[in-house]
Formats: structure tokens, sequence, C-alpha cells
């Protein structure tokens, strides 16, 4: 029985106030909870013990079957790819898109997007997805690289391609955390694998932070730069010990890390503990990587900052340059995550794209949403937004697919009674996607020139301390370092020892374990009102107040520390960087010369095919363009525009294909994209084109494509401006079939 359910049994003035009653009450509940919380601890040490002894320990809550070992590939890493099964109340739609989720490697072990049944995977599975799952072992083939495993991801999604041939569209790819990072890079290097890729907290650019309130991206300038990942390294025998990222993100939060979460079980311990015990399997599941793999993050991401400039380039010479994904790319983060806050995750689109034509020049589609509170993991595991979020973003994948390239923010709401066409949104909410430009994303990056300098500093210390260790240190490092050293260094790993002091094999854990029993079966939890236990609370409440303003001076001087040291003019000239005025720390990768030309002969192309299309190009065109003066779109317009997609053009005598097939979709999205790629340029023109289009199509036809038209853009209420646009296309399409068979209309001069 929990306390609240014991105290609710209670008279009410059971203890009016203090006296030896209440404070005998207090003290016998206080020891019983103590010998609860032993034994929970007991029981995480245990299940710590069991997990890492497990062939491929992973904490994903969903049967699963492996389909490819990444360890017999050609170059073999310790990644594998499996298929989850679908539940027997949901089966797999067959032609549905494949979802793959990839799990971070950032210290941790697999299983984190399938953690809940409320989940990325559940998301995808409630709705008929087939679902594939790319996880990890804890320890990494010797040798690979971050290299191997990109190629690996790229053979993982080779195979989900081949086993869904009918597919409709490319496998839609989800990357937590640090597997957003891979997966966009795979994307940059394969992108004709992908298809909508969706970034849950996943940092892009390295850099970026709000002054005053994101100090992690401080640590490598702070220690020197990357020579101490080296050192851990040879430490580790050639193997880094993911414990120690996990212990970066411990440091983070000091208040919940040294008494929060502990206190948490031990105040809550009757109900806690299996939450509490579910949670510590996957953030006790530490994992290994290489040395050369940690060491090529730290150096090109989290310091160098390489990969949101294109400055990355694979052993074979291709240029990993993010603007060669051709995927619509889905960027979720939250205003609460302090791992990868929003600028972190948003500000390779400032980096990598100057104004809004640098992103429509090179057709890609991003879409950004924000959370205003969510923390970092709850972002992949919190069951409110693998209800909410991940199943909006998932339901409406194909919306997201066919988008015209351009930057968008995805707004989720609730479905109420008053919702308009509250009818064609399935589930309690709606997903609505809005125009936005680049000026939006700067507002939320807040990108810092001086800042970079500072950073490029950092980086070109971080480049030359590395340098001395390798030439200094490391030779009599690794002569030192043998396996059992390199045993008892991850064994007295801190985190690893709060694991592993207290299970099964301390010699007193029998005893509390005996202790525990008999406490459950005399469990007396005081009530609520306890003085002494309301004493406690206030008591638990002051320690992490006092340790958050630690933190926050901390925090504070750690800023300052890193702004003073690498802000100097004489550090930044020692360390060879040439700060003129005006410079920029980073060079913007640019356009070549041959991307220049394609643009250009593309938009010759496109004034060609102005007057070109029929009923069905007229309706898309129609649309776009009323939707685009409104700026939003929204789920509801989709659904309904599967039935404009579905429309006769009696110049080609048949039905169009469904968007339920590959090729339909494919056709549609081509569709959309060259509609909305001539309303760019040339919006009047286009517009008056359309009455032409028109020409020939049976006055049916055209009447349901008015209806359609009308039905789509009035399923919200339009302004005045939007409904003056509306009323104009009507009318061309209520003229065009009246005439029934209207004459060719020259169309408009490019």
């Amino acid at each position: 029985m929990s306390s609240k359910e014991y105290a609710s049994q209670q008279p009410a003035s059971r203890y009016p106030g203090f006296g030896w009653g209440a404070a005998a009450a207090y003290v016998t509940d206080a020891l019983q909870r103590g010998v609860l919380y032993a034994d929970v601890m007991r029981q995480r040490g245990n299940q710590y013990q069991a997990h890492l002894a497990e062939a491929v320990p992973n904490v994903l809550d969903f049967a699963a079957e492996i389909i490819m070992d990444g360890r017999e590939l050609p170059r073999p890493v310790n990644y594998g790819l499996v298929r989850i099964a679908a539940p027997e109340d949901v089966p797999t739609v067959p032609g549905k898109r494949p979802f793959v989720v990839v799990d971070p490697r950032a210290g941790h072990g697999p299983g984190i997007g399938g953690f809940k049944r409320d989940s990325e995977i559940g998301a995808a599975l409630r709705t008929g997805h087939p679902c594939y799952f790319i996880g990890f072992l804890p320890d990494p083939v010797p040798g690979q690289t971050v290299e191997d495993v990109m190629l690996a991801e790229a053979a993982f999604l080779e195979k989900v391609i081949a086993l869904h041939p009918g597919s409709i569209g490319k496998p839609a790819v989800i990357g937590n955390c640090q597997a957003g990072w891979q997966v966009m890079m795979t994307a940059a290097m394969r992108p004709e694998l992908f298809g909508p890729i969706i970034l849950a907290g996943a940092p892009l650019s390295y850099w970026a932070g709000w002054r005053g309130r994101n100090p992690m991206r401080y640590s490598g300038g702070l220690l020197g730069g990357s020579w101490l990942t080296a050192l851990t390294g040879d430490l580790g025998n050639g193997r880094f010990d993911g414990a120690w990222l996990v212990q970066n993100f411990e440091n983070l939060n000091p208040a919940n890390t040294l008494w929060g979460k502990s206190y948490q079980l031990y105040a809550n311990v009757d109900t806690e503990a299996p939450r509490y015990l579910g949670f510590e399997k996957y953030w006790g599941g530490h994992v290994f990587l290489n040395a050369v793999e940690m060491q090529y993050i730290v150096d090109n991401l989290f310091v160098g900052n390489k990969l949101a400039t294109a400055e990355l380039i694979t052993s074979d010479g291709t240029r990993l340059d993010l603007r060669h994904i051709r995927s619509p790319i889905v960027v979720f983060c939250s205003y609460g995550d302090n791992i990868t806050p929003p600028p972190q995750a948003l500000g390779w689109i400032t980096d990598l794209y100057r104004d809004d034509g640098d992103v429509l020049g090179h057709d890609q589609t991003i879409v950004y949403a924000t959370h205003d509170s969510i923390g970092h993991l709850g972002i992949f595991v919190s069951g409110s937004t693998g209800r909410k979020e991940h199943r909006e973003f998932v339901s409406n994948i194909d919306l997201i697919d066919v988008l015209p390239a351009g930057l968008y923010q995805a707004q989720i709401n609730d479905k109420t009674a008053d919702t308009p066409g509250g009818g064609l949104v399935d589930g309690p909410y709606m997903l609505s996607i809005a125009v936005r430009g680049i000026e939006d994303v700067r507002k939320i990056v807040q990108p810092d020139a001086e800042s970079d300098w500072r950073f490029a500093t950092a980086a070109r210390v971080s480049e030359v301390n590395l340098g001395l260790y390798r030439s200094v240190l490391q030779p009599l490092v690794r002569a030192c370092v043998t396996p059992q050293s390199a045993w008892w260094t991850q064994a007295l790993q801190p985190l690893r020892v709060s694991y592993q002091l207290w299970s099964d094999r301390s010699p007193l854990a029998s005893g509390i374990a005996q202790m525990a029993e008999q406490v459950r079966e005399q469990r007396e939890p005081v009530p609520e009102d306890n003085p002494l236990l309301l004493m406690q609370n206030v008591w638990s409440d002051a320690i992490v107040a006092a340790l958050d303003q630690w933190r926050d001076v901390r925090d504070d001087a750690c800023e300052k520390t890193f702004e003073a040291i690498y802000g100097n003019p004489w550090v930044q000239a020692l360390a060879g960087l040439n700060h003129a005025d005006g410079a920029a720390a980073r060079q913007h990768p640019g356009t070549t010369p041959e991307h220049r030309a394609f643009v250009a002969a593309e938009m010759e192309k496109l004034r060609g095919e102005i007057g070109k299309g029929g009923l069905l190009e007229a309706g898309v065109r129609a649309m776009l363009y009323i939707l685009h003066s409104q700026g939003e779109a929204d789920e509801r317009r989709f659904n309904l525009a599967r039935s404009l997609h579905a429309a006769h053009d009696a110049q080609h005598g048949k039905a169009r294909p469904g968007l339920h097939n590959a090729e339909g979709l494919a056709a549609f999205k081509q569709m959309v994209r060259r509609q909305a790629s001539l309303l760019r340029l040339a919006p009047e023109a286009a517009i008056d084109a359309v009455p032409a289009m028109l020409a020939g199509a049976p006055a049916a036809s055209i009447r349901e494509m008015t209806h359609t038209i009308e039905t789509i853009s009035t399923a919200v209420p339009l302004e005045a401006d939007e409904q003056r646009d509306l009323a104009r296309l009507l009318g061309m399409f209520r003229a065009a079939a009246d005439a029934g068979a209207p004459r060719a209309l020259a169309g408009p001069a490019p």
C-alpha cells in the first residue's frame, strides 16, 4: 500500500499537531522506507550485472527478429537491424512505408526509441507501418570507424527497401540524439535511400547555444580540447568507456544526480520502484566505443563543429554536405532540453543557408517543431510525447513527404468539438504546418559571430594540445597500458562503481533482502499531513534549491572563464586566427558553379512549362496558390486532397494513380513540387495560364475539381484576401466548366 492510499484511509485529525505519536509513526515509516530503498538499490545492482551479461542487451519493449548482423558486413560493425513484430490487434498494412528507428550510441545501451509502448516504435506500429530498429552491441568491433557505421546504416536501408518493393515511398528514418547526426551524415552520403527523416533531440550545430543557459558546449574548451579523449581511449586500451559520456549528462543537473533522483525513490518507495528500475536499466547500460570513433566525434563534431559547414569528407572523397539530402527533414527539439537545446538542433540551418532562396535553390524541405518544456530524454522516452508528437509525425508522414521545398514549422494542437472539419482528423490532435523563413529560425538560434570566434580558437588550441599529447605522452601511456590495467580503469569508473558496489554479491545484501520482505508485510506509511514528513519534504526542497544555485554559479563561472580565455585577442592570435573586422570564424561552404548553372537551367526550363498541364495540374496549382497566401496547411486539407488526386483528367482518358501506392505518391510529390516552383518563379503568369490548362477537359470533371478546391480551401475559415484569391480561382474553373469545351487560350509569354 502506498503512503497516499494509507493516508486516505486515516482520520484527518489523527495527528492534530506535533506529538510523540506523530514522531513515532514517522520514525517507523522512515526506517521502513530506508530498508525498502536499500533493497531497490540492491535490485538495481543485480539488474545491472544481469543486463551487462546479456548477449544483446537492450530495453526494447517489443518483440523483434534479427534481419542483418553488421558484424557480417565487408566492413564489420557492432550494429544490427531487427524487425519489430506488429501487435496482433494492429497488423501491418500492406504497402505502407516502413519506419526505421536508429538508437543513439551515446554511452547508454540500445532500445530507448522503443522503451515504452507509447514511443516512436509504438506510434509507427499503431498506424500500420512496418517498423525496424537499428541497435548495437556493448562492445565495438576492433577497428570500426564512424564511416564504417555509416556504410552499415546504408546497407540496412538497402535491405529494408528490398523487403518492401511495393512501399509508398522510401523508408522514413528516425534518429534520436546522437543517432541524428549519424543519420544525417549517411543521408548526405546516400540520399537516394531515405524517405522523410525525423531528428529527435539531435545536435548538429555544436557551437550554438544561448548565453547563460547551455554550459555543456564549453566543456571541450575548458578541458583543453580533445587530448583528454585520446588519453581516456589509450587508458582503455583502444576503447572509450561510454560511462564517461553518461557522467557528463549527470553533471549537468547535480540536484537531480546527487539528491533528487534518490530522494524521489526514497520518498515514494512503495510505488516508485518499477519506474526507477526500468529507467536505470537503460541509464546504467553503459557501452563502449572504439577510441578512434570517439576521437573522430569529438574532433570533428563536438569541438570542430564541421558537420554544419560541409567540412567532413569520407575516405572515398565524398563531401558530407547536408544540402545534398533530398528527403524532407523534420527537426523536433525542446526549450526544456539542456543537452540538445533548440540552437544546437536548428543551428545547421542558419549555418548552411543564407536566405530563403538558398533553401529553395537546393530543393530542400525542412520542418521544425519545438516543445515548451520537455527534457532531453523525454523527447523520445515520454509516453505523452509518443502519444502526441511522434504519433502526429508518423500519421502524417505522407503529408510531410509531399511538401514543396521550403522551411516550415509544425504545430500540434488538441482537436476539440469546435475544430472546423474535425471529422477529417484521426485522433485527438491535429498537425498544422506553417510557412516560415530563415529569419524565424535565426531568432531561435541567435547566432553570435563573436562566440564563433571563441569556439574556433578553442578548436585550434585543441588541435595543438592533441598534437602535443600524441608526440610526447601517448607513446609512454600506451607502453604502460595492459589489458588488466584497462579492465581496472573500467571497473573503477565512478558511475560503474555506484552500480557494482551494492548487489547480491555484497555480503550484507541477503540480510537487507530479508528485512525488506518483512517490512512489506508490516508496512506502516504515515499520512501526507504528518508534520515530520512535511518537514522532510521542505528540507529536500531546500537541498535541491541549494544545489541548483551551486549549479548556476558553476555554469556562470565556466562560461565566463571560457570567454575570458578564448575571447582574448592574444590567445586568438597565438592560435593563428585572423580576427579581422566583419570576418567570419567559419566560412560558408557556398555553392559550386555547377550548382548555380543547374539552378539557372532549371529556371529557364520552368519558364517554358508555365502553360503546360491539364486538369489535375491546374487543380494542384490553384490549391498551392491559395494555401501559399494563407501560409498554412494541415492534415485536414491533405486528407481532402486525396480526392483531388483521384480526379479524372479527360485528356489522359483514365484515373490518375492514387496516393496509396508508390507510383501515385511519387508522381503527386513531383507534381506538387513542380507547380510550387512555377508559382514561386512567376505567380501571376502561372495563375493566368490556368484557363488554357483547363481547355478540353469535360465540364463534369472541372465541376468536380471546383468543388474539391472549394472544400479543401474552406476547411479552415479564410481571411478577406484569401477569400479573394479563392474566388478568383473558382471563377476561372466555373467559367471553363460553363463553356463546356472552352477554346484554347494563348498562354502568357514566359
